[in-house]
């Protein structure tokens, strides 16, 4: 067996301290800054009672802060303002099912009222106006689980009014207005049909289409406030989504900005008109272009001052202030207050201030080439003191973690990544790739990936590790491969197709059954099951089923030798706890040892901020059993969470004691 470090390097990581899992995955102290319109308010969401609530404070004196929620079980995680900025609004599911519902609170009486008040149902905003400042419009699907009907929400009374019922249809699109401009419905082609929509009636006939290629990288952007333009992101008739506008009158369209190697992706626009001000494409890094010169003053001024990724993440109404969010990715990521008339930078927040003095590490972007020459994006983080000559190579192979990204239609980015940090920490090289499927490299990337999970899509894994290997990145025979979702059957896949490769596996939130997978998808889902069909196999048709059993690692569970740990939520919607069950009972059958944690309180990931800590405890103290990096005990943080351990509490160091 190969050493894991030269002595010097083994040293350097020795003398790195251990960051506390507590400080990486505890709760954040702010997150979520955000602006009201009318710029009298800051928000911003922070633990009161050890859970995330929603905060705000007036603009011009922050220390008169004060928490407006008061939710004592589930972090809440996101928030938005009502444009008339009377109230702050938030969704919120219970115990991670995904149904989530609206809540207001006013922000000068601190009343919260639940605005959709039912059960299994899951809401969504269909329209928000900066000229209509009292309504929104929002999806329900109440009335039948599969589709959603619009409704206008009266912000003031609560009162819902019934727009158009969406039988059939994907989503709709609403103008500056509250009118219902556009329908989308799902196609026999695996595409989109686009209606016009006129007095809340949707034309006989579709304007324009999409097929399978360009699903998943054609969509329309908005309307700008007159109604005059609707913007595209579109894919159709090149490989990477340009930024499309169209003259709704003629029909007429006119390119504003494409990327030869990544698809247009964020936009900002004026919060008045809707007008696009800029555009950025991420390719390994997030480029921004200004189209307005104001704007882009005002970009090149961050860039200068902010190094690394900036976003800006609320503009008032008045365009006079935002919230730019700075992620240095070495470090931790800060949200500052811009004035654009005095061109001034305030810091409002460190995400992590406890992260402030520990020794983070350096994320670096890369390429890596498929066996079929497919160009791969990157990002790895190494130990420590393993890089000592800052080359983004360590002196000497490591252990390594293949981090696998979820969706599988997502996509890994350049960012502080808390994995990276926790991973390179405890010390292994830590790789996450960009297997085909993912999204934001074009439309040929994505097409790539079709009927190819556990085949093709896994072969970009191998590949990516078989590099680390040869660039002496990585210890061939100390590699781990981890991940949620998509990233949980890319672990089980690899323990099942290819158990050569891996010493280990962590499995999180992962289908091992690709059949009962889709049969079990969310109601909400339908209108995709056709592409799911045409990209993963369609279950309906003998060649479709076949296929889908070879690529399930359960068919394959016999072939699992090496140590798996698996982590699942009791109530997630997307992956029923079904599929880790099946898979446990599978491998104990063929007395195979697996190591099973449930969260009955959970759902697709663990929101939690005590249940991922005590899921990555036990997951740290796994590796350092089977990879040799180092890990800080379990402790009782099993204790302080909802942990159950179904099956192979016997398998995982330290676990049983922990449970005791």
């Amino acid at each position: 067996m190969a050493t894991i470090t030269t002595p010097a390097a083994a040293a350097a990581q020795a003398a790195a301290p251990l960051i506390e899992r507590s400080r990486l995955f505890g709760n954040p102290s702010r997150m979520a800054g955000t602006l009201s319109p009318d710029g009298k308010w800051l928000s911003w969401i922070a633990p009161l009672g050890g859970v995330l609530n929603i905060w705000i404070a007036p603009a011009a004196a922050l220390d008169h802060a004060r928490a407006i929620t008061r939710e004592t079980e589930r972090p809440i995680r996101e928030h938005f303002w009502a444009p008339d900025s009377r109230s702050v609004l938030y969704i919120q599911d219970k115990g991670g099912d995904e149904n989530f519902l609206l809540y207001g609170v006013d922000v000068e009486s601190g009343a919260e009222t639940c605005l959709t008040p039912f059960e299994n149902t899951r809401v969504t905003i269909v329209g928000t106006s900066h000229t209509i400042k009292d309504r929104i419009l929002i999806g329900l699907n109440n009335r039948d689980p599969h589709w959603h009907d619009v409704y206008s929400l009266d912000l003031n009374s609560g009162a819902l009014t019934e727009i158009m019922r969406g039988d059939g249809v994907a989503g709709f699109l609403a103008d500056d207005a509250l009118t219902l401009r556009m329908a989308l419905t799902p196609n026999a082609a695996g595409g989109y049909d686009f209606f016009r929509v006129s007095n809340n009636a949707i034309e006989p006939e579709p304007f324009t289409a999409t097929t399978l290629d360009d699903a998943l990288t054609t969509q329309p952007a908005g309307f700008t406030a007159d109604g005059a333009t609707l913007y595209w992101i579109d894919s159709r008739g090149r490989d990477t989504a340009a930024l499309i506008a169209q003259n709704v009158a003629t029909s007429e369209t006119r390119v504003i900005a494409e990327h030869d190697k990544a698809d247009i992706g964020a936009v900002l626009t004026n919060p008045k008109t809707g007008v696009v001000e800029a555009w950025a494409a991420n390719y390994l890094t997030t480029e921004w272009t200004a189209i307005d010169p104001a704007i882009g003053k005002d970009l090149a001024l961050l860039s200068e001052r902010l190094p690394g990724e900036i976003a800006v993440t609320s503009r008032t109404e008045a365009d006079d202030k935002w919230t730019v969010a700075h992620d240095p990715v070495a470090s931790v990521p800060v949200v500052y207050l811009f004035d654009r008339t005095t061109r001034t930078l305030t810091e409002f927040y460190v995400s992590r201030p406890e992260l402030a003095d520990v020794p983070l590490v350096p994320m670096h972007p890369l390429e890596v080439t498929a066996r079929d020459g497919l160009t791969l994006t990157a990002y790895l983080s190494l130990p420590p003191g393993s890089d000592a000559d800052a080359t983004g190579r360590p002196v000497a192979p490591v252990p390594m973690v293949l981090l696998v990204h979820g969706g599988p239609w997502a996509r890994d980015t350049f960012a502080f990544n808390p994995y990276h940090q926790w991973l390179a920490n405890r010390g292994y090289a830590v790789l996450s790739v960009n297997f085909r499927g993912s999204t934001g490299f074009g439309k040929r990337f994505i097409s790539a990936a079709d009927l190819e999970w556990g085949a093709r899509m896994h072969d970009d894994l191998i590949d990516a590790v078989d590099w680390a290997v040869a660039e002496g990145i990585a210890q061939k025979d100390r590699i781990a491969i981890m991940g949620g979702s998509y990233g949980g059957y890319a672990t089980l896949a690899g323990l099942a197709f290819t158990p050569e490769i891996f010493a280990c596996g962590v499995d999180i939130v992962g289908p091992s059954n690709l059949e009962t997978l889709l049969e079990t998808i969310p109601p909400y889902w339908e209108a995709a099951r056709e592409q799911f069909h045409q990209r993963m196999g369609n279950p309906g048709t003998p060649d479709g089923l076949a296929l889908l059993k070879a690529r399930s690692p359960l068919h394959k569970a016999e072939r699992i030798t090496k140590p798996l740990l698996i982590g699942q939520g009791a109530n997630d919607p997307r992956v029923n706890q079904s599929e880790s069950d099946q898979i446990v009972t599978a491998m104990k059958a063929r007395d195979i040892p697996v190591t099973y944690v449930l969260f009955p309180d959970e759902g697709h990931g663990f929101a939690r901020p005590e249940n991922n800590i005590a899921f990555n405890a036990v997951a740290e103290n796994f590796l350092e059993s089977w990879l040799g990096g180092r890990a800080e005990p379990i402790g009782d943080t099993l204790k302080a969470s909802s942990a159950t351990v179904p099956e192979g509490a016997g398998f995982a160091p330290g676990l049983e004691a922990a449970l005791e």
